[in-house]
C-alpha cells in the first residue's frame, strides 16, 4: 500500500511517485528495474510501499527521475513522519474506545484520577494510575485476572474492568503502610475477627484493618465497579505485606465474612507469586489443578471457621429439613454469629432456596 488514509490524514509513500513516473513514461516496473540496476521485486516492494528507501536508492532515482536528493529525502521523511501522525491518531482513537468501557466516575469518586470530560485526558489519567502504556493491557485476559479465552460469557468489557479494579487494589495497599506479615499472629486473630461477626460495622471495621495491619495485612474494601465481576482477590507486594481487597457489591453481612475469611484462607496458604482472584461466575477464570485446590481449602476454611463443621452437621441432622427463623436465631446464639450467616450457609448447601422467607435474618452493612 503506497498511501496511507485515516480520516483527513494521508501518507504518501515514496513508491507513490515512483508508481506515478512508471505510469507517465509507459514503462514496466521490469524495465525500471534495470535503469536502477535493482530487481524487479525490488521495484514491486517500492511501489506497493512494502519497503524503505535506502540512500543508495535516494542517489539512483535522482538520476534516473532527473531530480534531486533532496526531493526524495523530503519524501522519504514527509511519508515517515506522516504515518507515524496517523499511527498516533488511531492509537489515540483506540485508547478512547477503550477507555468509554470504564466507569471513570469510579475512579474521580476515589479520588485517584482528576475529574474532565475530555476523553483524551481520561486516557492519560487512567493511563497513569494503572500503570500502563496502552488501556489495551487491561483487556489481556492474561493479564491480571486470568480468564479463559474459549469462555464466551466473559466479554472484554468484563475483562478490562476486573483488571482495573485488582489494579486499583493494588495501588492503594501499596500505599498503606503495615506490619511484616506474621502468620502465627494471624492464626491468633482469627477468633476475635471470627467475634466481630455479631458487632456493628462501625465498630468493627476500624479494630478490623488494624489488626490485620499487625498480622502485615493490607485491607482494601472497594466499591463495586459495573462489569467488573470480581469478588475479591489476594496479592501479596513482596515476601512481607499481603493486599486483601473485597468488593461490597452485595452489602449482606453473610457475603461479607465468607468473603473474607475465604481470602484469608488465601493469605495463609501463602502462595506469594499467585495473584489469587474470587469471581463471580468462577467458570470464566482460568484454573489449573493448584488453583481449584487453593480456592476449595478457602471455602472449607471460611464455612468452618464461621460455623464449625460438627456444630452445623448436628443443626441440620436436628432440623430434618424444616428450618424456621426460632431455630436459626438459636443456633446463630449458641455458635455467637448472626442468624444470617447461618441462612447463607443453609442457601449454599441446597437445604433454603434463595427466595426463602427466611432472608428476613439477613441484614446488610455500610462499611467505610
Amino acid at each position: 500500500m503506497n498511501k496511507i488514509e485515516y480520516q483527513e490524514l494521508i501518507a504518501f509513500h515514496p513508491g507513490y511517485y515512483v508508481k506515478d513516473y512508471i505510469d507517465e513514461q509507459g514503462i514496466t516496473q521490469e524495465e525500471l528495474a534495470k535503469r536502477l540496476q535493482t530487481t524487479p521485486k525490488y521495484i514491486s516492494d517500492l511501489v506497493n510501499g512494502r519497503i524503505n528507501l535506502t540512500d543508495e536508492m535516494v542517489l539512483k532515482l535522482s538520476i534516473v527521475f532527473g531530480t534531486s536528493t533532496k526531493l526524495w529525502l523530503n519524501l522519504n521523511q514527509k511519508y515517515i513522519e506522516k504515518k507515524l501522525e496517523i499511527e498516533k491518531r488511531i492509537r489515540i482513537d483506540q485508547e478512547c474506545e477503550l477507555a468509554k468501557k470504564l466507569d471513570y466516575k469510579f475512579w474521580v469518586e476515589l479520588g485517584l484520577v482528576k475529574a474532565t470530560r475530555a476523553t483524551t485526558e481520561k486516557v492519560q489519567e487512567l493511563q497513569r494510575y494503572f500503570k500502563v502504556s496502552s488501556l489495551s493491557v487491561l483487556s489481556q485476559r492474561d493479564f491480571l485476572v486470568q480468564y479463559r479465552t474459549s469462555v464466551s460469557e466473559v466479554t472484554d468489557v468484563n475483562v478490562i474492568n476486573a483488571n482495573a479494579w485488582v489494579q486499583t487494589a493494588i495501588n492503594l495497599g501499596t500505599q498503606r503502610n503495615v506490619e511484616p506479615f506474621n502468620k502465627k499472629k494471624l492464626l491468633e486473630a482469627i477468633p476475635e475477627i471470627r467475634d466481630m461477626t455479631v458487632q456493628n460495622p462501625k465498630d468493627f471495621y476500624p479494630r478490623l484493618k488494624e489488626l490485620l495491619a499487625n498480622c502485615g495485612v493490607v485491607l482494601v474494601l472497594l466499591p463495586n465497579l459495573k462489569n467488573c465481576g470480581v469478588n475479591g482477590a489476594v496479592k501479596w507486594l513482596g515476601k512481607e505485606k499481603d493486599v486483601l481487597v473485597l468488593n461490597d457489591r452485595r452489602k449482606y453481612a453473610d457475603t461479607f465474612w465468607f468473603a473474607l475469611f475465604h481470602e484469608l484462607g488465601h493469605v495463609l496458604q501463602q502462595r506469594i507469586k499467585v495473584l489469587l482472584v474470587s469471581e463471580i461466575k468462577k467458570a470464566g477464570l482460568e484454573t489449573d489443578e493448584l488453583i481449584q485446590r487453593l480456592e476449595a481449602e478457602a471455602d472449607t476454611f471460611s464455612q468452618n471457621t464461621l460455623i464449625p463443621k460438627a456444630e452445623y452437621d448436628d443443626f441440620v441432622m436436628m432440623c430434618n429439613r424444616n428450618f424456621t427463623a426460632e431455630a436459626i436465631r438459636g443456633f446463630a446464639a449458641k455458635i455467637n454469629v448472626l442468624p444470617g450467616i447461618v441462612v447463607g450457609r443453609l442457601q449454599h448447601d441446597g437445604y433454603l432456596t434463595n427466595q426463602t422467607t427466611l432472608n428476613s435474618l439477613k441484614i446488610k452493612y455500610v462499611i467505610g
